[in-house]
């Protein structure tokens, strides 16, 4: 058990998540010195105790850093995201590409000197930066990303803890009828700001366990409501093989839907079956198949780095199967043991067991598809990851998502409707943003709908929110 003391530090938070990076989170405590002088633990002879010593007037970047060098000294692990531990590293570039004016020397100075980053993150990061900023310019006046949620799907995954439920096809109706109130009550506050979506996302879940004619009933009712004359990208998440159907697609065609994304995580019938996803690789291509034939899609897949018992070979099978169905994006994320997923109660430690194998998954990744024409453009991170990696969207050019680069980027207000939908209003002007959520739930979301439309309206409909 080590024991760290952080001088002349009250808060801890970031600290507490730095060094859970380096080590688990069972396996020490971390004081503030006035916490420790106060605790039973300053009397123990503990030779696994250290402090962090700072003087007077230390950043707490600097602190970071002592503590970074102290734990890599103790465990031999170099992070490669350095002090950084927050969700959106591309987003901290981004800033500093503004405060260097476009200088992107002192934006690496700073990556590499202060936040440790190392050489190969610094230009993943710098080079997704770059590429954002030429292909996306700042959110148009009014505009809003526009989430709807689906928490419905098939089966429950392993690693997943997402407000997904299992399929109770009796209370799919009870959903929509209340996500259709929600529909309606941002319509109205839409239309007095004079708010316009730029994007549509349909997440979850998994949407397309609605039914065909269920599916149509959600497309109509949001052409209906939105203006979507200046609508640049609609994407709904097909998701898992075994829910995709041709009087779907061709539903989502007509509906003019562009995007959409076909999710495998791996193509290895073994693991398939072991994170609980009942269908085969053999469905994933003939959804595939079916999506070119129907015609028109741009198709996202995403595979997971880390999985339970997958190889370096399997991984790069998996990559190489989904280049050859012809997926525009590849999404490659890392294995996350999240709270609340059947993988944490298992194996709390599994991410921290899993990280070299996942480090030279994601290295592979990046290798195999920038060498097949797909670049690294949007990216994120989660807590609890194998390696403290990342999640990369690649994309072939010109099939980049709006959507996915605005969320991350934090500066348009995003309207985000269902159970467990987070809205955040972007206040341009305080350059702020405030969460409104919806309750996860969707039983307690269909019985409390009046207050998440109450929430809405007092939180994220304001007359300070101009997009």
């Amino acid at each position: 058990m080590y024991k760290i003391v952080l001088q002349n530090i009250e808060n801890k938070y970031d600290f507490n998540e730095l060094t859970k990076i380096f080590i688990s989170e069972g396996d020490y405590e971390l004081y503030t010195d006035t916490e420790f002088a106060q605790s039973e633990a300053m009397a123990c002879d503990e030779k696994d105790t250290f402090n962090v010593i700072t003087a007077g007037g230390f950043s707490k970047n600097q602190v970071k850093q002592e503590l970074y060098k102290k734990l890599s000294q103790i465990t031999g692990k170099t992070p490669k995201w350095g002090i950084h531990t927050g969700v959106r590293p591309i987003k901290l570039v981004c800033e500093l590409f503004d405060k260097y004016n476009g200088n992107e020397e002192l934006v690496r100075d700073e990556l590499s000197r202060i936040y440790l980053f190392s050489d190969e993150k610094l230009n993943l990061a710098v080079n997704i930066a770059r590429l954002q900023r030429q292909i996306l310019k700042p959110a148009p006046q009014n505009s809003v990303g526009l989430y709807i949620g689906i928490p419905f799907c098939p089966t429950r995954c392993l690693y997943c803890s997402f407000t997904s439920n299992e399929l109770r096809t009796e209370k799919v109706e009870e959903y929509l009828s209340a996500l259709f109130l929600e529909i309606e009550h941002t319509k109205l506050k839409m239309n007095e700001l004079s708010l316009y979506p730029e994007s549509i996302y349909i997440g979850g879940g998994t949407p397309t366990t609605l039914s065909a004619e269920q599916l149509d009933r959600l497309l109509t009712k949001i052409e209906e409501s939105y203006d979507l004359s200046k609508l640049a990208e609609f994407t709904v998440e097909a998701g898992r093989a075994d829910t995709i159907t041709r009087e779907k697609l061709e539903i989502l065609k007509n509906h003019n839907i562009k995007r959409i994304s076909i999710n495998p995580q791996s193509m290895k019938d073994e693991t398939l079956a072991l994170i609980g996803r009942n269908h085969t690789g053999k469905q994933v291509e003939d959804a595939f198949e079916l999506a070119h034939s129907v015609g028109g899609f741009s198709i996202n897949a995403d595979v997971i780095a880390g999985l339970p018992q997958e190889k370096l070979t399997d991984f790069e099978n998996t990559l190489t199967k989904l280049i050859s169905l012809n997926a525009d994006n590849i999404t490659v994320h890392t294995l996350a043991v999240k709270k609340g997923s059947k993988l944490v109660d298992i194996d709390s430690a599994y991410h921290i067991k899993r990280e070299n194998v996942a480090n030279d998954m994601v290295k592979l990744g990046y290798s195999v598809l920038k060498h097949m024409g797909y670049e690294p453009y949007y990216l994120y991170r989660q807590k609890y990851m194998a390696g403290a990696l990342e999640n990369t969207g690649y994309a072939k050019s010109g099939k980049e998502s709006v959507y996915n680069i605005r969320i991350m980027d934090e500066h348009q207000t995003i309207v985000a409707l269902g159970a467990g939908g987070i809205s955040k209003a972007y206040f341009p002007a305080e350059n702020r943003l405030m969460r409104v959520p919806n309750v996860s739930n969707y039983e307690i979301y269909i019985s409390r709908i009046q207050d998440m439309l109450d929430r809405k309206t007092e939180n994220l409909f304001t007359g300070g929110l101009l997009c």
